[in-house]
């Protein structure tokens, strides 16, 4: 298993990708793009599988913390989900105007919530390291 810092490392390179597949899907027809948001959607719902599974190795006092933002993470997922699934079968004009601009603002609101995301992982692997190194310097004059 990667350390945190290795891991952390990682999200470069899937930030980098995402960033690539979004700039490439502004130039997409329909059906291409419509190709692209389902591989984006498998790769997401693989992701949150990995994290749920990651979830249920983790520490006893680390899993009711995880165990509950897991919930509540799969929660909004299957509500935005549902969404989409309705909005790809209306036919009206002025709805799908308004779902659009819904899912234009959801899309800005989950980068904010990605960086945000980011910013605490950031904290967590830090914070993780002085722990060790604090663990390591109690157990040598121990």
């Amino acid at each position: 298993m990667a350390s945190a810092s290795e891991q952390f490392e990682q999200l470069g390179s899937k930030v980098d990708e995402a960033k690539r597949n979004v700039e490439a899907a502004a130039a997409e027809n329909k059906e291409r793009l419509s190709a692209r948001v389902d591989e984006a959607r498998k790769s997401a719902d693989e992701g949150a599988a990995k994290v749920k599974a990651s979830a249920q190795e983790t520490s006893e006092a680390a899993k009711g913390r995880v165990s509950d933002i897991q919930q509540k993470w799969s929660d909004h997922v299957a509500d935005v989900r549902q969404r989409v699934a309705d909005r790809k079968a209306q036919t009206d004009a002025h709805l799908a105007e308004r779902e659009a601009e819904w899912a234009e603002q959801y899309a800005l609101d989950a980068v904010d919530l990605a960086a945000a995301a980011i910013e605490e992982a950031e904290y967590a692997v830090l914070d993780a390291a002085l722990a060790r190194q604090e663990a390591d310097e109690l157990m040598g004059a121990a």
